[in-house]
């Protein structure tokens, strides 16, 4: 695709008479699980010390297990979300997600034993699942084509703010931690602390379901389930009445073309989408294994074996969120100029090098500072590229019968990498040691960026009908 600007490439008719305000405000709410998400997500880094001694875990199985478990609620949470997402609605199923937000943040803060703990993590990895499956998609539904890469991109910028908030709050609890697990033991920080740092998501939660009670179904959901009226009056509410004829046309048309009654998870496999379906569950599984996931749900290893404190880990924790933050922000204003193609084969290269570089400063001795600029500039590299882009890709590359299901299964492979990664980490840790480890995340990353140029589309400034009609996608 030649490298003009997206406006050049979008007709000034599909922008004209967009109600900026409604679009913006819907993809905002939706947004707020990418938030949940965030932050329950990541919370398990700083609360690992204190959670770890109050429950007594020493080994590797136990260790991984308490900081991987979630992962199998997000697996199951993805594959429910998509039969959920096309039988009950994108709504329906971001409001069943903010209750199990709440609920479980405050049942695994205040869990008495490890067995409770170990159950409420994985019903919160269920709401991340959901809501990783489902907020992307909704954004994706609800906006017009010259402002998607963008605003499903709001999804990954409230997930990094979610994760900034865990780090902070992480932080701040742990701020006065006293050094050795014997007095570790009694402090309020391992007996209390670390249960508010769970806790604290309740409230987020419970607003994201109030506001997410006023928002509209998908209008893409509802045409597909025969609601017409009901998706032309949303569409309208959008951007005017012509607007709204002229996508619901498209959207029906599509319809019409994929011509089977009920979606099955046997359809995602036929001719016309099978590799549709692959190359979205390869994305997913790529961002995972680039391996900066470890920077965030084991950040206090990496900063320890790097030879920092536990004050300077948790502050360094909160400068890597700080990272992630600003270089979300400049993917936004990218997605929709540079395309999705390009920032991921950027984004290959430049993690891929970072990690080689760490691997390089743990084999030669080179810790502190050395370590710390290394990760925060991988981190850099991928919340502008992998991180957000991935997401928009893998919700828009299917077409829109199948989306919720294709969707789902891409999420699934990601939670199912995500699993595998941070399960394994201190496994690898231990056998290749930390230098070992980055070079393994840098060999996947130079793998990835093969894939992602031999295989990737660029759906840059195209709606979501002329996606699927350039893919030759037939659900049927």
């Amino acid at each position: 695709m030649r490298n003009s600007t997206h406006e050049a490439n979008i007709p000034q008719s599909l922008t004209a008479g967009i109600h900026a305000g409604y679009v913006c405000g819907m993809a905002l709410v939706a947004a707020m699980g990418g938030l949940l998400f965030g932050y329950d997500w990541v919370v398990i880094g700083g609360a690992k010390p204190f959670y770890e001694v109050y429950f007594h875990l020493g080994s590797e199985h136990l260790i991984g297990w308490a900081n991987s478990c979630a992962l199998i609620g997000c697996l199951i949470g993805a594959l429910i979300a998509g039969e959920a997402g096309s039988r009950l609605g994108r709504k329906k199923v971001l409001l069943l997600a903010a209750l199990l937000f709440a609920l479980s943040s405050i049942l695994t803060g205040w869990a008495p034993v490890f067995s409770w703990f170990i159950a409420w993590r994985i019903a919160g990895g269920m709401a991340i699942g959901l809501a990783s499956n489902i907020s992307p998609l909704y954004i994706a539904e609800i906006s017009p084509a010259a402002w998607r890469g963008r605003l499903v991109s709001l999804n990954q910028l409230a997930i990094v703010c979610g994760i900034l908030a865990a780090q902070i709050v992480n932080w701040r609890i742990a701020e006065k931690v006293p050094e050795g697990a014997a007095v570790l033991l009694q402090s309020w920080n391992a007996q209390f602390g670390w249960r508010w740092m769970f806790t604290a998501v309740a409230v987020p939660a419970i607003l994201f379901f109030v506001f997410a009670l006023l928002i509209p179904e998908s209008p893409r959901w509802l045409a597909g389930a025969n609601r017409t009226d009901e998706a032309r009056r949303v569409l309208a509410r959008i951007g005017g009445d012509d607007y709204a004829a002229r996508e619901l046309a498209a959207i029906e048309e599509t319809l019409r073309t994929s011509a089977v009654s009920r979606v099955r998870w046997k359809d995602l496999f036929g001719t016309g989408t099978r590799n549709l379906v692959w190359i979205g569950m390869a994305l997913a599984a790529l961002q995972q294994w680039s391996g900066i996931n470890i920077l965030f749900n084991y950040a206090e290893e990496i900063y320890r074996s790097a030879g920092f404190g536990v004050s300077g880990i948790m502050f360094n924790i909160v400068i890597t969120g700080a990272i992630n933050l600003i270089f979300t922000l400049v993917a936004m204003s990218f997605v929709d100029r540079l395309g999705r193609r390009k920032l991921m084969l950027l984004g290959c290269a430049g993690v891929g090098l970072c990690h080689l570089g760490a691997s390089l400063a743990y084999r030669m001795g080179l810790h502190g500072s050395a370590v710390l600029v290394l990760t925060l500039a991988a981190i850099a590299c991928y919340s502008m590229s992998l991180a957000p882009v991935t997401w928009v890709l893998i919700s828009e590359i299917y077409p829109n019968r199948l989306r919720s299901l294709g969707v789902s299964a891409a999420v699934a492979a990601l939670w199912t990498a995500s699993f595998v990664l941070t399960y394994t980490f201190p496994f690898i840790n231990r056998a290749f040691t930390t230098s070992g480890a980055f070079l393994v995340y840098a060999a996947v990353c130079f793998l990835g960026f093969v894939f992602v140029f031999a295989c990737v589309p660029e759906t840059r400034g195209k709606t979501l009908e002329e996606i699927e009609q350039a893919s030759g996608a037939d659900a049927g």
